[in-house]
């Protein structure tokens, strides 16, 4: 191996006397005429090979090399140098569709889930006059009744359903009659808060619905995507609002909406071994073992289940079936209370005078069920009247 020298440069120093300023009797002595400075360290190091010497300059920065092919090479930096090399932008990661080992199914699944589907239909819940399916409606244009379904389900996440179909109402009658991609574009952002002022983060989702219908302008040709990924690169969009998008706006079925009523209630049935833990999680357990042609209906059924028998605080096990038939795992002891609502248990009938009829279930005020149902025979109507609005 070669040796490393290290050359020190001579250097002429002369000293200069003179009398101290401060007393006369001190004599001072400074430096002149420094001919030469020594190179510093890093700067220079002499390399001996053989017979011959050659110095090495060493730069404390050392720029990107590039390859043959023209791409960019980092080169070692040197000691002590805090310089980073940019970051490239990150890819989306694609959503996951499939558990390496499938989820199995859980015993008695079909029966569970035809018990829920029965008392599904005998009960009217929010999400079955104001759903994200309900936005659409009220729009004419293909492209319009889709971004319409969009903007409801981004305004829906941490809002109940009447307070979302509420202010997607309003925000179409702000925007001047209909939810357009345009239309959103070009309204102010003071406006389309007030609009929807009542739904949970709603300064955070003015930004997100704003720059998404710049995305769809731009990328899109102004209409909602149709997959998974480009519908979760917009901004505020998750997964369980893409596969509903999708499921709603483009009739595509290509995985379940997860939302906390499905994450909440399967888990309460004991259909995932271990509990999971996230919604994402809890959608891959149910689309590894749960026939495919029910993954749209799912999320619907489940959700209305949850806002009106299985609710997250107080679920009314004594209306569920599935307490009855011992097929809940999670089903409580219930004891009467005075402040307890009604529930409806019966969907809406027609009498001879064309007179709606709904059976309730009521309790007395000392805690005790009253034997036979009510039968409430209402007046009749019009077809502006949502059925939850009367009652």
């Amino acid at each position: 191996m070669s040796g490393l020298k290290r050359t020190v440069s001579a250097r002429t120093t002369r000293l200069a006397a003179r009398a101290s300023p401060y007393n006369a009797g001190v004599t001072l002595f400074e430096a002149q005429d420094l001919e030469q400075v020594t190179p510093r360290r890093s700067k220079r190091v002499k390399l001996e090979e053989d017979s011959s010497e050659r110095v090495v300059k060493t730069e404390e920065v050392i720029d990107n090399a590039v390859d043959a092919k023209g791409m960019v090479v980092d080169e070692p930096v040197a000691s002590g140098s805090k310089q980073k090399a940019a970051k490239s932008p990150r890819k989306p990661k694609p959503i996951q569709q499939s558990l390496v080992v499938p989820h199995p199914a859980p015993l008695k699944w079909q029966e569970t889930y035809a018990i829920i589907k029965q008392m599904r239909s005998r009960i009217t819940a929010p999400v079955d006059t104001m759903g994200c399916d309900q936005a659409q409606h009220k729009e004419t244009d293909p492209k319009n009744r889709r971004f319409a379904t969009l903007i409801s389900l981004m305004l829906s996440s941490q809002t109940k359903d009447e307070v979302t179909d509420a202010a997607v109402s309003k925000l179409r009658d702000a925007l001047g009659g209909s939810l357009t991609v345009d239309a959103l574009i070009e309204a102010d952002d003071a406006t389309i808060s007030e609009a929807i002022a009542k739904v949970g983060f709603w300064r955070r989702k003015t930004e997100y619905i704003k720059k998404t219908a710049q995305r769809l302008r731009e990328d899109f040709d102004s209409d909602v995507p149709r997959t998974v990924d480009e519908l979760c690169s917009l901004p505020g969009v998750g997964p369980k609002m893409a596969f509903l998008a999708l499921q709603v706006a483009w009739n595509l079925n290509v995985g379940i909406g997860v939302d906390v009523h499905v994450h909440r209630i399967t888990n309460r049935l004991g259909w995932h071994k271990p509990p999971t833990k996230t919604p994402e999680e809890t959608r891959l357990n149910l689309q590894s073992w749960l026939p495919t042609e029910l993954h749209p209906e799912i999320n619907h059924m489940l959700v209305g289940f949850g806002q009106m028998i299985c609710l997250p605080v107080g679920p009314r096990c004594d209306l569920c079936d599935l307490s009855t038939a011992g097929l809940c795992p999670s089903a409580q002891k219930v004891y009467k209370s005075k402040t307890r609502k009604a529930v409806i248990l019966a969907p809406v009938e027609t009498t001879s005078e064309a007179h709606p009829q709904v059976e309730i279930a009521l309790e007395t005020e000392d805690g005790k069920p009253i034997a036979k149902p009510i039968l409430y025979d209402m007046p009749p109507l019009s077809p502006e009247v949502k059925s939850e609005e009367a009652w």
